[in-house]
C-alpha cells in the first residue's frame, strides 16, 4: 500500500480549512443569492457564481486524498486571498472586502474554525 501522506498537501489542506470558515451550505446560499442579482435566479445560477467560489465548493465536497492539481491551485489562491484581505482597510471599504472574502468561503464576522 502506498503512503498517501504529503506534508505540503496536508499543510495546504489545514491552511485552507482555517481560511474557509463557512460551511458548503452557507457558501452555496451566499453565492446563489449573489448570482441572482436584482432579478430572479438566472437559468444556470451555478454558472453565474464566481469561478473561485465554485472551486471552493468543489474542494469542500472532497476528501484530502481525492484532491486534483486544480483543487490544490484553488486552495492556494484562497489561502493567499484571505490572508491578504484579513484585517482589512477602512470601514468605507469593508462591505466590498467582506463580499470578496465571502465569495471564497471566509466570513470575517464569523469566528474561524479550528481543528485543535
Amino acid at each position: 500500500m502506498t503512503d498517501r501522506s504529503d506534508p505540503e498537501r496536508d499543510h495546504l489542506w489545514d491552511e485552507f480549512h482555517r481560511s474557509v470558515n463557512m460551511t458548503s451550505e452557507e457558501l452555496r446560499a451566499f453565492l446563489m443569492a449573489s448570482a441572482s442579482g436584482e432579478d430572479a435566479l438566472p437559468v444556470d445560477a451555478e454558472q453565474s457564481m464566481p469561478e473561485l467560489g465554485r472551486g471552493v465548493l468543489t474542494v469542500l465536497a472532497k476528501r484530502k486524498v481525492d484532491l486534483t492539481p486544480d483543487d490544490l491551485d484553488t486552495m492556494r489562491r484562497v489561502v493567499e486571498l484571505v490572508g491578504s484581505l484579513k484585517g482589512g482597510p477602512s470601514a468605507a471599504e469593508d462591505d466590498e472586502r467582506r463580499r470578496v472574502l465571502m465569495e471564497v468561503g471566509h466570513d470575517p464576522l464569523k469566528p474561524s474554525r479550528t481543528e485543535d
